[in-house]
């Protein structure tokens, strides 16, 4: 059974709306698209690829489906570690509206999200990977279906956009499984969802 592993990423204030370009995402009249690309270095880089060493299949929000499929096709450089696999690995978007995808392999899962991911992470050898999808990996993470979370927290504050974790999140516990921080200041740190947060209490001493 495969897992399911969303890379992510987002601003010190939990933005994650249209990091990669001004237009990529301009709902909300949100002018702060391309916040990622200053930070764009070899460590960086070096992370992604690695992280596309591993797909089995790929889980893509409506959104973000739109804007891979109107770059990656046209990156047709085998030796491209991100290219080569979205191009050719199996591409699954839950959606309602999209009915005659353009990119070749491409499913369209139009039933119920919890029952089709579920059924897609047992047939898939090798990780499920969503990239970016914010809004479908908060339904996601609302559906306890996320093993793991690839979260790369940018040193910038925006003030304003969609955010991955807004008023009435699903509480969630994580286990820190690693990180580094690259030398243009990303914070690079991966999570295993480990169920509910427990709770305590600092109390005084006995002797207080």
């Amino acid at each position: 059974m495969g897992k399911l592993v969303s890379t992510l990423f987002v601003t010190l204030d939990g933005v994650y709306q249209a990091p990669g370009g001004p237009q990529e995402d301009t709902r909300g009249g949100f002018t702060h698209g391309g916040w990622s690309f200053p930070y764009a270095d070899d460590d960086f880089g070096r992370f992604i690829s690695e992280v596309f060493t591993r797909p089995g299949a790929f889980l893509l929000g409506r959104r973000t489906y739109d804007i891979f499929a109107t770059y990656w096709p046209k990156v047709t450089d085998p030796g491209d570690p991100v290219a080569s696999k979205l191009n050719s690995l199996p591409k699954y978007v839950p959606s309602s509206t999209l009915t005659d995808p353009g990119w070749a392999g491409t499913t369209v899962l139009s039933g119920d999200l919890a029952e089709e991911v579920t059924a897609l992470k047992e047939h898939t050898d090798g990780e499920v990977q969503v990239h970016g999808s914010g809004a479908l990996l908060k339904s996601l993470l609302a559906l306890d279906l996320v093993d793991t979370l690839h979260l790369l927290t940018f040193p910038v504050v925006l003030g304003s956009g969609f955010r991955l974790f807004p008023e009435g999140a699903r509480p969630t516990a994580f286990e820190h499984a690693g990180g580094s921080v690259t030398g243009a200041g990303v914070s690079v740190q991966t999570y295993d969802l480990a169920g509910r947060p427990r709770y305590g209490e600092f109390g005084l001493p006995e002797n207080a």
